[in-house]
């Protein structure tokens, strides 16, 4: 037997919204099972600028490994961040 759901109430604002769902569980008023994954491709990832000090030879060793890759050397360090990351 199907749970009978509540109907959302309407809303002034997105303050009172909020307020409401902070206080209400939404299975109650949304068959969740029925919920679709969504794709969104054309979001980009939030990225936020650092400062990072090399020594002037390391950037250099960056650089020319970019180089020899035909990639930013900004990209290649994130590349390799990541694959750090992702060994540990």
């Amino acid at each position: 037997m199907k749970k009978q759901l509540k109907i959302i109430p309407p809303f002034a604002d997105e303050a009172a919204e909020r307020t409401f769902w902070e206080t209400h569980d939404s299975t109650d008023y949304l068959d969740w099972s029925a919920a679709k994954a969504v794709v969104l491709p054309n979001l980009k990832p939030t990225t936020k600028t650092i400062s990072l000090r090399l020594p002037q030879h390391l950037l250099d060793s960056i650089k020319a490994a970019a180089n020899s890759r035909d990639v930013p050397y900004q990209s290649l360090i994130k590349v390799w961040l990541q694959e750090k990351l992702n060994q540990g």
